[in-house]
């Protein structure tokens, strides 16, 4: 079961409850009001048109567009029949409340166009409000104040989550952008350190060609593999280039050293913090660039998430080990639960490592620990000319 999904299906339920909840006392009130100053059956037209936009926006989410077609569709029935039949001025509040969550979501979540096209809807029906008044406030019939406010709230409830969803589309974008030149770079590296060893190994050919021109045949077969080496790893960062879900950026080395990532955690220590680091011996120098650089990744961004989101951190282990044909980074804090009200939220750096790391044939776990604090692990294959 995927947790977030169920926590947040049981929200949807809790909200739609209370919505059917307010709009029940919404009825009741308005029929009690009807009945007390019109009297008779007066009630029974508008609480029914009412009732059904106030169904329909429970059940807008299976289709929001054909959802708050059909309450607009209620609503413009509604105010001819109200005042060619003598009844109270319509759309009356429980419609309008209804008709306010309907547009309102579909503000928030339809196309542009579509989201328009409802918006305008409602803004008809408001002005339809004013040839089934009957009452005047300042000038302007209560029943059209009434809808004008729901539809201005509607409005403004779905637009700004819209308009923070574009504004975090752009942020991603530019992390995108961001990361793809980062790669650029990391690609320079990775051909001239390919490039550099075929110009070696054909410099040490044209030698033994003098001295031993039967061993000629070994070396051009060791220039061979090394431009294979070399095309396999541009094919592998320039898929990296393509990938268009990439998330964060900034420089990673591209060749792998222990005192990179030990001046990596060490500016990350201090402030009563304690941090240990465990690293493989000396076959991490073969590791490709591409898996080199994702590994101080993984490591730098894990850290500035402690730094950033765990400061209460006391302990915090970051282990790179090597098993077979797998490079494992594993980084654990001790911080303390965060509560329900403030859980640890997952910035964009996170998506990056993900993506990254699945280009790369890899897999990234990153969630609360059973006791206390928060674990991410990352595996990364190594390609199979460097298992040795």
């Amino acid at each position: 079961m995927n947790v977030p999904e169920w926590l947040a299906g049981r929200a949807r339920n809790a909200s739609d409850i209370g919505l059917a909840v307010v709009f029940a006392a919404v009825l009741a009130f308005w029929a009690y009001r009807i009945a007390d100053s019109w009297g008779g059956g007066y009630w029974q037209f508008g609480c029914a048109a009412g009732a059904v936009v106030c169904l329909i926006a429970l059940l807008r989410r299976r289709e929001r567009a054909w959802a708050a077609i059909a309450g607009l569709a209620v609503a413009a029935v509604a105010i001819p029949a109200a005042l060619f039949g003598g009844l109270p001025a319509e759309p009356g509040p429980a419609i309008a409340l209804g008709l306010s969550v309907l547009v309102g979501s579909a503000v928030r979540t339809l196309p542009v166009r579509s989201a328009g096209a409802v918006a305008a809807g409602g803004l008809a029906v408001v002005a339809a409000s004013l040839f089934s008044a009957r009452t005047l406030a300042f000038g302007v019939p209560a029943v059209t104040m009434l809808n004008g406010a729901g539809w201005l709230a509607a409005v403004a409830a779905g637009l700004a989550p819209r308009l923070l969803a574009a504004r975090r589309r752009a942020a991603a974008d530019k992390v995108r952008r961001d990361e793809r030149l980062a790669l650029a770079r990391e690609l320079h590296d990775v051909v001239a350190h390919h490039v550099t060893g075929i110009v070696l190994q054909a410099q040490a050919a044209q030698l033994v060609a003098r001295k031993r021109p039967e061993q000629v045949d070994a070396s051009l077969a060791g220039i061979e593999v090394a431009g294979s080496e070399a095309l396999a790893a541009m094919r592998r960062v320039v898929g990296l280039l393509r990938d268009e879900r990439l998330g964060a950026g900034g420089a990673d080395p591209a060749t792998y050293s222990p005192e990179r990532l030990e001046d990596l955690v060490e500016r990350f220590g201090g402030d009563g913090r304690t941090v240990r680091l465990r690293l493989p011996g000396d076959e991490a120098a073969t590791w490709p660039p591409e898996v080199a650089s994702t590994v101080y990744r993984v490591v730098r961004e894990s850290l500035t998430n402690i730094a950033r989101h765990a400061p209460q951190a006391r302990t915090v282990t970051v282990g790179v080990t090597r098993e077979r044909d797998a490079v494992t980074v594993e980084v654990t804090d001790d911080a303390p639960r965060p509560s329900a009200r403030s859980p640890r939220h997952r910035g964009y750096g996170l998506v990056g490592m993900r993506e990254r790391l699945e280009a790369l044939g890899g897999t990234l776990r990153a969630g609360p620990r059973e006791d206390a604090g928060w674990a991410v692990c990352a595996t990364l294959p190594v390609p199979a000319r460097e298992r040795r």
